[in-house]
């Protein structure tokens, strides 16, 4: 989902720092509502362990370059399900930040653009999960078919806002052969995902230590 540097320049990058800031003040939303629920240590350690992860994620994990972008594996909706919507959104961002610090300094003129195409997906996965995950259902006990709908919700929207970057910086003629071949490419991880999901929440489930421990989200057991 990187941008890769070059599509979008000059002063249309402004538009990127808009989109970042509403994104950032719509996590700032949501921590304070984990704040409250549950207290800055339990906030501060999941944001934690999804900055770690989603760092690992960039880095360790296959990731090659596709058209206009690059297909990562990201988990996105796996880090909603353990972790809650805030500290997945903070390790996102900070996971991003840190890769393109230490390793990317290259991609940070693009982090407002990459960033948002991170966290506007997860904030549509938040809502598509309040809509089809029935208030009493332990986010261990979600069905193949729910967890497909979250993935493909994430990475749907993952490939909406890259299509939307490199027509905005290209133009459509000049963007759509890439934009096809990064999203034909990520929807592959679409067939990936929602089994790890089902994995981790099995994985989840069968650990009776993890419930009540503030380091995960408190839906995942309740």
């Amino acid at each position: 989902m990187h941008i890769e540097p070059g599509i979008v320049t000059g002063a249309k990058i402004a538009l990127s720092h808009a989109t970042a800031a509403a994104a950032a003040g719509y996590t700032l939303k949501l921590a304070w509502e984990a704040l409250r629920e549950r207290g800055l240590a339990s906030l501060a350690g999941r944001a934690v362990l999804t900055t770690a992860a989603v760092f690992t994620f960039f880095e360790i994990m296959p990731h090659f370059p596709v058209g206009v972008s690059e297909v990562h594996f990201i988990l996105g909706s796996t880090l909603f399900l353990l972790f809650g919507a805030a500290p997945a959104a903070i390790g996102l961002a900070l996971g991003l930040l840190l890769q393109g610090m230490l390793f990317a300094p290259f991609d940070l003129p693009q982090y407002g653009m990459n960033i948002t195409t991170l966290l506007v997906p997860l904030f549509a996965l938040q809502a598509l999960a309040a809509r089809i995950i029935a208030p009493g259902t332990a986010y261990v006990d979600l069905r193949y078919g729910q967890a497909l709908a979250l993935s493909t919700a994430y990475q749907g929207g993952i490939v909406a806002w890259v299509a939307f970057w490199a027509i905005y910086g290209q133009g459509f003629a000049g963007g759509i052969h890439g934009i096809a071949t990064f999203g034909a490419a990520y929807m592959l991880v679409v067939l990936i995902e929602p089994l790890v999901d089902l994995a981790v929440l099995a994985g989840a489930k069968s650990l009776r230590g993890l419930r009540g421990s503030s380091l995960v989200t408190p839906r995942l057991f309740a």
